[in-house]
């Protein structure tokens, strides 16, 4: 392995123009931050009962290809890929396998894995049709606007399908003064539309995606003002800096202070690994468009092993007993319930753990269900209720009245806290 010094020399002169130092002031990777995130997703990895493909874009995005977690992504991407992409993965998840692979100098078109093979991009093509044949017809897609901006972005990218037709439809929800669109999924489908704008000779295409970005772009120069740094939330911020990074001609004569949301980024120390694979892209000025430009034949750069802060050392100690009161609510669907309860967990609990805690007191009432995702554990069931993708429901969990930003593995309650958790549409 090599010297710490070294290794980060090397991962940061490889970053070549966001982070060896031509950014403007305040807009580089500090050095051991870049190390303590590349951390985290390596030991994720191990930790991980799925792999995340968004995890290897992060770590090729960096540079950081030499670790030996690195080259077992890999393998598993491609062996899920293969034995899974057709049936059991969703269009944004193929999209992000397509991404991965596209960033790891594999051919999405054919990708092997223990003697067998798919062709990615085929799959992704004909899933996505699927989303926008439904989004056409009935306003909505199967999934979400998140996977089909991915879908174009992936499709895009591999030069497959008919993204430009994609893109223009993805335009015209941007600009629909009815939608209602998230700042995440605003950037993923800008993301999609500036690779369409780069590929398209069509003046009509490029003069509709360019309204579209010039839009985004200029709210996202707003709400960053509005939030001191923040675009939406801390997990959309990065999103949105990939988009500002890549988009100034079309929020141009303004300009972006990315230092105030560099900023915030390293305020909140990251350490969800699919919060830190969504946010390196930005920090390191590598987005995810240059996933299928990058070079792979540069050396391969291990990661140098620095010693674990108190926040990522595990410990056994528990805090002393908080108490939190938790709702669970259902009006949509079948016989109305409401159901409440106050449990007692040790201070720096999780979400999850006030869940089991409920549970275990009062099973008939508070069973629950998850589901692993990159995200961590998501509740898809409580009370015997589960959420459906045809029906576009699923279990939204509040504090108060502000819906929570982070999942049940990872949010940390508070003394006397009032957690809910409402079955809703989306």
């Amino acid at each position: 392995m090599l010297s710490a010094a070294l290794s980060i020399g090397v991962l940061l002169a490889l970053l070549g123009s966001g982070a060896a130092g031509t950014a403007p002031q305040g807009c580089d990777i500090l050095p051991q931050e870049l190390i303590r995130m590349l951390q985290i997703l390596e030991r994720s990895v191990a930790e991980s009962e799925v792999p995340n493909p968004s995890v290897l874009l992060a770590f090729n995005l960096a540079g950081a290809t030499g670790s030996n977690a690195r080259q077992q992504l890999l393998k598993e991407i491609e062996e899920d890929a293969v034995n899974r992409a057709q049936k059991d993965l969703s269009s944004g998840q193929v999209a992000l396998y397509t991404l991965a692979l596209l960033s790891s100098c594999r051919d999405p078109q054919h990708i092997e894995s223990h003697g067998l093979s798919v062709n990615l991009s085929r799959v992704l093509d004909q899933k996505t049709r699927k989303e926008v044949a439904k989004l056409e017809e009935d306003g909505v897609p199967l999934t979400t606007l998140y996977s089909v901006g991915l879908d174009v972005l992936a499709l895009c990218l591999a030069r497959t399908g008919d993204y430009e037709q994609d893109a223009i439809l993805l335009a015209k929800q941007l600009l629909n003064p009815d939608s209602r669109i998230d700042v995440d999924t605003q950037a993923v489908m800008a993301l999609a539309l500036e690779c369409a704008y780069d590929q398209t000779k069509l003046p009509d295409t490029r003069d509709l995606l360019q309204e579209a970005l010039e839009e985004v772009s200029t709210g996202f120069l707003d709400k960053q003002a509005e939030g001191k740094g923040v675009i939406g939330n801390i997990y959309s911020t990065s999103l949105a800096m990939q988009v500002l990074e890549t988009a100034s001609k079309f929020y141009a004569p303004r300009e972006w202070d990315c230092a105030q949301a560099f900023s915030a980024v390293y305020s909140h120390q990251l350490q969800q690994p699919m919060a830190v694979a969504q946010a390196l892209p930005a920090l390191v000025h590598k987005p995810y468009l240059d996933a299928a430009s990058l070079d792979c034949s540069v050396v391969a750069v291990t990661i140098p092993q620095l010693p674990l802060s108190p926040s990522q050392a595990t410990t056994a100690q528990e805090g002393p007993p908080i108490t939190v009161h938790y709702t669970i609510t259902n009006t949509l669907k079948g016989k109305p319930f409401q159901f409440s309860t106050t449990v007692s967990v040790p201070a720096g609990s999780t979400l999850l753990a006030v869940l089991q805690a409920a549970e275990r007191a009062e099973p008939k009432k508070f069973s629950f269900e998850t589901q692993a995702t990159s995200w961590g554990p998501m509740v898809v069931s409580i009370h015997g209720l589960a959420g459906s993708e045809a029906d576009r429901t699923f279990w939204e969990f509040f504090s108060g009245a502000d819906a929570l930003q982070e999942g049940v593995g990872t949010y940390k309650p508070q003394d006397g806290e009032h957690i809910r958790a409402v079955f809703s549409t989306y």
